[in-house]
């Protein structure tokens, strides 16, 4: 079974509450597996346009992947997420 990845590019428009949202969906990760391989950082745009925080995180399989995101923890997480940022948020599969 392959791995799944959240890719979330965001720009953070109120930074202390967005440490928040972190802190409130942890127990989601946690209890669902979760890998946080890129979480902010250092990026180089190389084409197109982008975006100031890019996150990857990892996941066994598609089940945690989703049950993470539609999980209580992280749905009141992410209704923080939605108010003090803009971006994108997908789910992939990745390749075995």
């Amino acid at each position: 079974m392959p791995k799944v990845y959240w890719i979330a590019r965001v720009d953070v428009r109120d930074a202390e509450a967005y440490k928040k949202y972190v802190e409130i969906g942890r127990p989601a990760y946690v209890r669902n597996g979760a890998k946080f391989l890129a979480r902010g950082g250092k990026t180089e745009v190389l084409e197109g346009p982008a975006r100031a925080r890019n996150v990857v995180v990892e996941f066994p399989s598609m089940e945690a992947a989703l049950a993470c995101y539609n999980s209580p923890e992280y749905s009141e997480a992410k209704l923080i997420r939605q108010s003090i940022s803009d971006g994108e948020f997908l789910v992939v599969e990745g390749v075995e």
